[in-house]
């Protein structure tokens, strides 16, 4: 019963790391290098990640700097920005590669606010199936008498205390990216 739980509790946890691996995505109006994070570029033949291939910058709030380890990767790198599905438009001057964040209209962060709260909608309902999981493994647990009802009972009145923490923590979540996209 107590791996249960853990295993409960571990899964509740990976969906919440996935919503904030999904929300670091969704850009604000200041740079953030995570916004990179899932670019790819074809390095001799192989897809390999962009932080593999240049040091990753800040040049300043609004900016990312790109400093690429071979010459030869900034036109490729340039070209893997320009055609992912982040609207970035890089400039390379020498050798550096400069990624401007173009600054968000209001009309764009209520559509991002939209994709934020639908993301944490989606969070919780993970959380909430596997709290189902839970439940049902230990109504069967139960059935097959290796735990009493009474532990049933107690056991799914934990599972239900850490379903109610998990969707606390992803509405703070969702709350902070919101005023994260409305700070101008």
């Amino acid at each position: 019963m107590e791996e249960l739980k853990k295993n409960t509790r571990n899964k509740m946890q990976n969906s919440i790391d996935a919503l904030k691996g999904n929300l670091s995505k969704i850009r604000t109006g200041r740079a953030h290098t995570g916004v990179l994070d899932h670019i790819n570029v074809d390095y001799y033949g192989s897809q390999t990640a962009l932080n593999q291939v240049a040091g990753v910058t800040l040049g300043d709030a609004t900016t990312i700097n790109i400093q690429p380890y071979e010459k030869t990767m900034i036109a490729v790198i340039e070209k893997a920005i320009r055609e992912s599905d982040l609207g970035l438009n890089p400039a390379t001057s020498g050798d550096l590669i400069r990624v401007p964040m173009p600054p968000l209209t209001e009309e764009r962060r209520k559509d991002l606010i939209k994709v934020v709260k639908s993301e944490g909608e989606n969070t919780k309902i993970a959380i909430r199936n596997v709290r189902r999981d839970a439940n049902e493994a230990l109504k069967k647990l139960t059935k097959e008498k290796e735990i009493s009802e009474d532990d049933e009972r107690r056991a799914q009145e934990e599972v239900q205390k850490m379903t109610d923490q998990f969707i606390v923590s992803v509405d703070q979540t969702i709350e902070t990216k919101e005023k994260d996209l409305l700070v101008i």
